[in-house]
């Protein structure tokens, strides 16, 4: 990585990535300066004290509640709950990460199992396919913040609660790229394949494991990209209904009552960097397993 990343600099690709991340940090202070302004003029007048625009800046960016906190302090935050706290500890980063992850990693699997059996169900079948593709399709258009609090009470009713009703938002999410993508994949071979596999007398199912499959594993992997970082929006989301105290939905739920945007922040931001390892493990897989194929990647 590193020798990669040395590469990118001598070739000059990663001078356009320095300069829009440079241009988002200027906009960020900007922005934080702008937006907690306000309440740090409003104490300097109550104090009668006097002030530079030096002073401003500095107040602004070092604020305990401010409306938009520095990215150092956000970064502070991150560096304080997850080097600085045991794993085990209610403040620890790790410890809600991991608790978000759990129920990312079971939705996740969940919601490409289904997708997979529902995408060689409608390959197979024309009537499932006019009658199942449909709702599939329709059933993202409903909001899933409005749906997860009745997934949450309904599952509580037969004594369903914990890791499950989270891991069953997290599929609902997840299932429909794959879905989408493993039905592109299994009909992406091209008519004189699937004529030659019939002149060969092959069977249905031996078309579908040597010729269907084998077409289908790259779209499945690209959609499995785009499902785990879904599903862990999903898991997100499960936990706010239920007042979860752990989780890096608890920690966004325990900032936003009492005012710690700080801490909001660094759980978004320990979100993104979570979604961003899984993208990068289902790419590692991707390459793996095409490459066992024999397949370039």
């Amino acid at each position: 990585m590193i020798r990669r990343l040395g590469q990118n600099l001598r070739e000059g690709r990663a001078v356009p990535v320095m300069v829009v991340v440079g241009a988002l940090v200027v906009l960020w202070y900007g922005f934080a300066v702008y937006l907690n302004a306000p309440w740090q003029l409003d104490l300097y007048a109550k104090a009668k004290t006097d002030w530079t625009m030096s002073d401003l800046v500095r107040d602004t960016l070092n604020q305990d509640r401010p409306v938009l906190p520095g990215a150092h302090q956000v970064f502070v935050e991150i560096w304080e709950t997850t080097v600085e706290k045991p794993i085990t500890s209610k403040r620890s980063l790790v410890y809600h990460g991991w608790i978000t992850l759990s129920a990312t990693l079971l939705g996740f699997a969940i919601g490409t199992g289904l997708g997979v059996v529902l995408a060689v169900l409608i390959l197979h079948n024309r009537a499932v396919d006019r009658s199942l593709m449909p709702w599939v399709v329709a059933s993202q258009t409903i909001p899933i913040l409005a749906i997860a609090p009745m997934i949450i009470v309904v599952l509580n009713a037969i004594g369903l609660s914990g890791l499950l009703p989270k891991a069953l938002i997290s599929a609902y999410l997840s299932f429909f790229p794959v879905v989408v993508g493993m039905v592109k994949g299994l009909r992406s071979p091209e008519v004189q394949l699937l004529d030659l596999m019939h002149t060969y007398h092959a069977s249905g199912w031996q078309t579908f494991w040597k010729l269907r499959w084998p077409s289908a594993v790259p779209y499945l992997f690209t959609s499995m990209k785009v499902a785990v970082a879904i599903s862990l929006v999903g898991a997100i989301v499960g936990e706010l209904p239920t007042g979860a105290v752990a989780g890096l939905g608890a920690r966004l739920l325990a900032g936003s009552y009492y005012g710690q945007t700080i801490q909001i922040w660094s759980a978004l931001f320990a979100a993104a960097a979570l979604a961003a390892v899984l993208v990068i493990l289902v790419g590692i897989a991707n390459r793996l397993v095409l490459k066992r194929m024999g397949m370039a990647p």
